[in-house]
């Protein structure tokens, strides 16, 4: 790697730092990310991301090195102010990288040696996919698959939410439900619904005798699941709410029923 010390903005290679959007970023230099803070940057090399270039403050300087030995890449430098004029905001955690984005791979492959996989239907916040994402990962979660309307978990608010986690825990696309519902059947998973149904199952009691392979599926914020998930259940699933709260966040029901699973 080299480290180069900036004193103007003029570098063409500094563009990806340069207030672009998540969406500008996936179609930028044949698909970029970004990685907030060296704990970030560490997991995403470790999951065998390539880094295209680091962007670092001060004393992050010989961080940022030591973990891109093995990359001949650009590191960038300068003052702190020049810095913040570059990315819109102070980087207080140290250093930024611009990640080349990985293929996503085959959904079947994620299925061959998972029993449970979590599948989000049109989560549209990137701070409740990054939410779940951490709790998931940190219970036991082989896999996430996410429908086509769900939202990136390369965003970098989802990124920074997970703490790098969806770089650690195997995530790809998914179709329509009449090609999950036969993925999953392929693969022998018992597909479980969370959701307000009058013949939902307690969560407790599906636990008690859930199957060996299990793929819980949650649906977007507000709405819930779509008519197609629900139907295309092996099993509706509920967890029993007091003080008249019929729901919780995405996010804290993710935790809640994958710690009952696990």
């Amino acid at each position: 790697m080299t480290v180069i010390e900036i004193s103007s903005l003029d570098d063409p290679r500094l563009v990806d730092y340069s207030h672009l959007t998540d969406v500008a970023l996936k179609k930028s230099g044949g698909g970029l990310y970004i990685a907030e803070s060296l704990l970030v940057l560490e997991r995403a090399i470790a999951a065998g991301h390539r880094p295209r270039s680091v962007l670092a403050l001060g004393t992050s300087v010989d961080e940022a090195v030591a973990a891109t030995s093995g990359f001949d890449i650009p590191i960038f430098s300068g003052p702190a102010d020049l810095l913040e004029e570059l990315t819109g905001y102070l980087l207080h955690r140290g250093l930024i990288a611009a990640m080349h984005r990985p293929e996503l791979p085959a959904a079947i492959d994620l299925l061959t040696a998972a029993t449970r996989v979590v599948i989000l239907e049109n989560v549209v916040d990137p701070t409740n996919v990054g939410a779940i994402f951490r709790s998931v990962a940190a219970i036991g979660a082989d896999a996430v698959l996410v429908t086509p309307s769900c939202s990136d978990p390369f965003y970098r608010r989802a990124i920074r939410v997970s703490m790098g986690t969806v770089l650690q825990v195997p995530w790809t696309r998914v179709g329509d439900w009449a090609s999950i519902r036969g993925l999953l059947t392929a693969s022998g998973f018992h597909l479980a619904a969370l959701a307000l149904s009058a013949d939902a199952v307690d969560l407790k009691t599906f636990a008690a005798t859930a199957p060996e392979r299990v793929a819980l599926v949650l649906g977007t914020e507000g709405d819930g699941l779509t008519r197609e998930a629900i139907e295309a259940a092996d099993t509706v699933v509920t967890i029993p709410m007091a003080h008249g709260i019929d729901s919780l966040n995405v996010a804290a029901t993710a935790a809640v029923a994958m710690y009952a699973l696990v």
